[in-house]
């Protein structure tokens, strides 16, 4: 009798070790393709989606776009009232939206990706000195997949990672091929957090300083993401589904594309714009509101033609110490409103959704009432 090749197959795969020979090797995804690998390694092998979601980026075929909102004329008292009643309507029924003349000069966003790009095509032997998982103390850390062993599949992307507020990481402690661009992305990042924090307040009925009175834009943890070409996209995904776990998410995406949100239980592309910023809700804001604004799942396709880059700004403390307690703000409670969430520190909340990964169910439930 003839044993059957996938039955083989099932019994000689051994996950954790081909994990772990994929960790030690300190070179991501980027040292599978430099390899030159055609085949992509079965740990990156994604199941189909098992949600029965339509997988379309058609626009003219599901009538969805994401909101593009123009930040210009802030200053205009008609127009800002305008700008507030877009953004809230944006976090509310699509958790998303685009932002152009943002304040942002194109100069600063494109020497940014410029930087990713350095610093992922710099030699392994000098990127492998940086490469580190799970330590925390360490201000600049570079590896792949940061829930690597805990979730269901591994994504094709590699991923380095640093504070910039409230501390920022000292420049000597970046890699000198992108340390100017980061810092210098950051500063005008924390500026257009504080706008966006100003304005959300207003969405919600608060006071403008509300939001960072209560410090949502403190911290700012700033990733960059390297999503290298892949030879076999359909059996894999640039990142799987999941929602953001910080307060607000600023993307910055070059013009690959890729990028999709979960509205209406269909895959909606974020099309790349020309010099604006994706901005989206993370669960610590939906949580403080109350539900009034969606914290959204989306993730990121893996492509063959070429790499992909991206810069995403979270604003939250992340990790680092913290006692201060965030629940659903008093002023948006009433007798019908009451709260859906039980208190937390960001670091405990941020700890869960780490610890949990991206295995595509909401961290929110951990805290709900």
């Amino acid at each position: 009798m003839v044993a059957n090749t996938k039955d083989i197959a099932a019994t000689t795969y051994d996950r954790k070790s081909e994990l772990q020979a994929f960790d030690d090797t300190k070179e991501g995804v980027k040292g599978l393709v430099d390899a030159g690998i055609t085949e992509i390694p079965r740990i990156f092998h994604h199941p189909p989606d098992q949600y029965n979601i339509i997988n379309t980026s058609d626009i003219e075929e599901n009538h969805f776009t994401i909101p593009v909102v123009d930040l210009g004329g802030l200053s205009d008292p008609a127009k800002q009232k305008e700008i507030v009643a877009r953004v809230g309507e944006a976090s509310e029924t699509w958790g998303f939206f685009q932002i152009i003349n943002h304040g942002i000069p194109v100069h600063v966003l494109e020497e940014m990706k410029n930087g990713v790009l350095g610093f992922y095509e710099q030699d392994s032997e000098v990127k492998k000195q940086s490469y580190c998982r799970d330590d925390f103390s360490k201000p600049w850390q570079y590896n792949s997949n940061f829930d690597l062993y805990s979730a269901p599949s591994t994504n094709w992307r590699d991923t380095f990672m640093c504070y910039m507020a409230p501390t920022p990481t000292k420049p000597e402690d970046m890699p000198e091929v992108c340390r100017d661009e980061i810092t210098e992305y950051s500063k005008e990042v924390m500026k257009l957090g504080k706008i966006l924090f100003e304005l959300l307040s207003e969405a919600l009925g608060l006071e403008p300083s509300h939001l960072n009175d209560i410090d949502c834009g403190e911290g700012l943890l700033v990733l960059g993401h390297y999503y290298p070409a892949c030879s076999q996209p359909e059996l894999t995904m640039g990142t799987s589904k999941h929602a953001d776990g910080g307060f607000l998410t600023v993307l910055l995406q070059d013009h690959i594309g890729g990028l999709q949100v979960l509205h209406q239980n269909k895959w909606i592309h974020v099309p790349p714009v020309t010099g604006a910023l994706v901005v989206n809700i993370g669960d610590l804001l939906q949580l403080i509101s109350n539900d009034r604004f969606k914290s959204v799942e989306h993730r990121v396709l893996a492509n063959h033609r070429r790499p992909r880059i991206s810069v995403a700004s979270f604003f939250c403390t992340g990790m680092l110490p913290s006692t201060k307690l965030y629940g659903p703000i008093k002023e948006l409670l009433s007798e019908d409103n009451p709260p859906k969430y039980r208190e937390t520190t960001v670091r405990d909340y941020v700890a869960y959704h780490s610890q949990k990964g991206l295995d595509g169910k909401s961290s929110l439930s951990h805290v709900k009432l």
